[in-house]
């Protein structure tokens, strides 16, 4: 007998904590179909070649990354973001402040994401159709555990 491998956004719990917020952006938080993106930064590696031929690989430290959620024009967490982000745009000690948390209970995944900044106001459209606003944070470090189904 086999067993069933599903992935469903239901499982995925997201949330923002930081100066002037804590909140869901994961499921029931009005998340677009496109949801949520975790991207690095950087590449881990460095692949350098000689004159010889000789190859060397350097290894960096970096765990820095871009996270990129993704609302409903219509979810009310837009505005408790915008409310963050003028909060934290405003005083520079409130900047870069936050955490992102996010986790699959299906699979068992778990993101947590450090220094967490807004890099920048969402881009705002009035169409025929409602848009998404899609809300972009950088991080100084991404830790990520991957579950298993």
């Amino acid at each position: 007998m086999s067993t069933g491998k599903t992935y469903s956004f239901l499982n995925i719990q997201a949330a923002i904590t930081g100066p002037g917020g804590n909140f869901n952006l994961g499921n029931g938080a009005g998340a677009a179909e496109e949801g949520i993106t975790i991207e690095p930064a950087g590449d881990k590696s460095t692949m350098t070649i000689g004159a010889d031929g000789a190859g060397m690989h350097s290894l960096h430290a970096d765990k820095s990354g871009t996270v990129t959620v993704r609302l409903l024009k219509t979810s009310p967490q837009n505005a408790k973001l915008q409310a963050m982000y003028d909060l934290q745009t405003a005083d520079s000690r409130l900047h870069g402040q936050n955490v992102i948390t996010i986790t699959n209970t299906g699979s068992n995944d778990n993101i947590g994401c450090r220094g967490v900044a807004f890099k920048k106001a969402p881009t705002i459209a009035y169409a025929k159709d409602g848009a998404m606003m899609e809300w972009t944070f950088d991080a100084i470090a991404i830790d990520r555990l991957l579950g298993t189904y």
